[in-house]
């Protein structure tokens, strides 16, 4: 996969994450603070413009977006979804394009460095109940074809989102409304699955 060809994912993914803000803020106004559809706008926003602007390989593309996104004012996803392109950006290539391997070595970083600043399991209500099951999906993932590993990846994530809603939140403000939480599915894993619907796509 070239860098063009990547970059073009990822403002994919940018564009499928801010089609759904709408969607994210009414989710996030059940037992949030109503601003994950905004707060993941503006992400999406900095990390397609970086991506856009970006004069380097893969790797300072990556450097580029993790650095847009860690200039933002927005709660908790900021942080988060920084380590997460920071990960992902220590594990790319710095040249003009990744393989398969690459590809799956960069994600696995890019996990076990979100992985260790958040804490979340599967079950916590929370991003990484559609991050962990992505990157399964991205560990396991047998085929040589990029377009194929982001589609794993995309299904994983869905399913992922999904399973949340029989989750109890655990973090955040919507900790405090218990079991009431069940049904209505996590904002942040419903954005994560966005995110990868739109690298798949």
């Amino acid at each position: 996969m070239t860098k063009a060809e990547f970059a073009a994912r990822l403002k994919g993914a940018c564009a499928s994450v801010e089609g759904a803000e709408g969607l994210l803020t009414e989710i996030d106004s059940k037992f949030g603070d109503a601003d994950h559809g905004l707060t993941m706008s503006k992400i999406a926003r900095a990390i397609s413009q970086a991506v856009e602007e970006s004069q380097g390989g893969i790797q300072e593309m990556l450097d580029d977006a993790a650095m847009a996104v860690m200039g933002l004012n927005g709660g908790s996803a900021v942080p988060l979804w920084n380590t997460l392109l920071d990960g992902l950006q220590e594990a790319a290539p710095e040249g003009d394009e990744v393989d398969v391997a690459g590809l799956k070595a960069m994600f696995a970083h890019a996990f076990e460095a979100l992985d260790e600043i958040s804490g979340a399991k599967e079950g916590d209500k929370t991003m990484m109940d559609a991050l962990i099951s992505a990157s399964k999906a991205i560990a396991a993932y047998q085929g040589q074809e990029a377009g194929g590993l982001f589609e794993a990846a995309a299904k994983a994530a869905q399913a992922g989102a999904e399973a949340s809603k029989g989750f109890v939140a655990k973090y955040g403000r919507a900790k405090s409304y218990k079991e009431q939480t069940i049904g209505t599915p996590d904002a942040g894993a419903v954005s994560m699955a966005y995110f990868f619907r739109g690298l798949a796509e």
